[in-house]
């Protein structure tokens, strides 16, 4: 929204705020509705769990949606704490609990960026990452990516920000699988890569698709974490785990670097049925590894089925695939959504050529594959 004039309390908006564009979610079903229509869209555009979570969870949700509304939840999510504790090897002083991954990454910037400080991301990085690095006035170091002909096409270029490395780089942001490529960082890369990071500059691996990765190819962040206490690694419950509704996500990381996001973190930033769902979320582990069963499977066929269209698809290890046109994808996303098929546009990445779509069920992925042919037709 432009204003035709500066209102006097323009003047103390911090600088960074204003070279800001709101994130841009993708869109819901519910507006497809709106705008053309369409009473039968499906949404494979915010990559969410096709499958949903664990008939375990609905069932407790549904028990227990009516108690205790009244109480706040438990701040310091004794529970789900002690359950991620024992998951990564770690005492509870290492887990920090947040309402979604993404305010674990607004914590970070909070306690470390600011005026004179800068924080480092590769070019086709998560949108949130500069969001939380110029709301709070730090410089931002936009790493270039790798090479579009490489292995690892838009990936991140470890190589490249070991080399931009400064002293006043207080933060660096990783995602492995990365969104919106779904590219990822090889485990000895990333060993030597933190070789070089000095002690006082924090990295962020964002694992929010960790579960979707073929074992041999995650890095081992918690052994590395043992070894660094700079490095953090965030997770979700919005994807493999299927709660996206409920907003739960939660970093590990050395207590002391704990301790610091707990300061600012707002209280009883989760509520007490996020609480719930996330703990038997975790317990339910063969409704998790259906969901992967899923995703792998079907992740193979959509990307072939997108290369038999003569179509290039980046390598992914998430649970979505990202797809190059060789042209302005705008008219084929439109062309989809006039179809009720909402996937989500790159342009917003500096992708204009691209479209990320999600991986659903078979159902949904055939009407995705039919619907494409008849855009690409048109």
């Amino acid at each position: 929204m432009e204003h035709k004039q500066a209102l006097p309390f323009m003047e103390f908006v911090a600088p960074g705020v204003l070279e800001l564009h709101p994130y841009e979610p993708g869109m819901p079903v519910e507006e497809l509705q709106r705008r053309l229509g369409v009473s039968d869209a499906i949404k494979l555009a915010s990559n969410e769990n096709p499958l949903g979570p664990s008939p375990k969870v609905k069932q407790a949700l549904a028990d227990a949606a009516l108690g205790n509304l009244a109480l706040y939840p438990d701040d310091g999510g004794f529970r789900l704490k002690a359950k991620l504790a024992a998951l990564h090897g770690v005492g509870t002083d290492s887990i920090t609990l947040c309402n979604g991954s993404n305010t674990l990454l607004d914590l970070v910037a909070r306690v470390f960026l600011g005026a004179g400080r800068a924080a480092m991301y590769s070019k086709y990085a998560f949108a949130v990452y500069p969001l939380v690095t110029l709301a709070q006035t730090a410089e931002a170091i936009v790493v270039p990516a790798l090479p579009a002909d490489s292995d690892m096409p838009y990936g991140d270029d470890l190589e490249a920000m070991a080399r931009m490395l400064r002293p006043d780089l207080a933060v660096i942001f990783i995602a492995s699988p990365n969104n919106p490529t779904g590219t990822w960082v090889e485990p000895a890369a990333f060993e030597r890569f933190m070789v070089q990071v000095p002690g006082h500059t924090v990295v962020v691996l964002d694992e929010a698709y960790h579960h979707f990765q073929e074992p041999a190819l995650r890095i081992d962040s918690a052994g590395l974490m043992r070894r660094y206490p700079n490095l953090m690694v965030t997770r979700t419950f919005s994807k493999v785990h299927g709660i996206a509704a409920l907003r739960v996500g939660y970093g590990v990381a050395h207590p002391a670097l704990t301790d610091l996001l707990h300061r600012v973190r707002q209280p009883f930033n989760n509520g007490s049925l996020a609480l719930l769902a996330a703990e038997l979320a975790l317990d339910d582990t063969a409704h998790v590894a259906r969901c992967v069963s899923l995703n792998t499977q079907e992740r193979a066929r959509v990307g072939a089925a997108l290369q038999d269209m003569g179509l290039r698809v980046l390598p992914s290890q998430a649970n979505f695939v990202t797809v190059d046109f060789g042209r302005p994808s705008a008219p084929i996303h439109q062309a989809l959504l006039e179809q009720g098929v909402i996937v989500r546009p790159m342009g917003s990445y500096h992708l204009p050529h691209f479209l990320r779509v999600s991986i659903g069920t078979e159902a949904e992925n055939d009407r995705f594959l039919a619907s494409l042919k008849r855009a690409l037709q048109a």
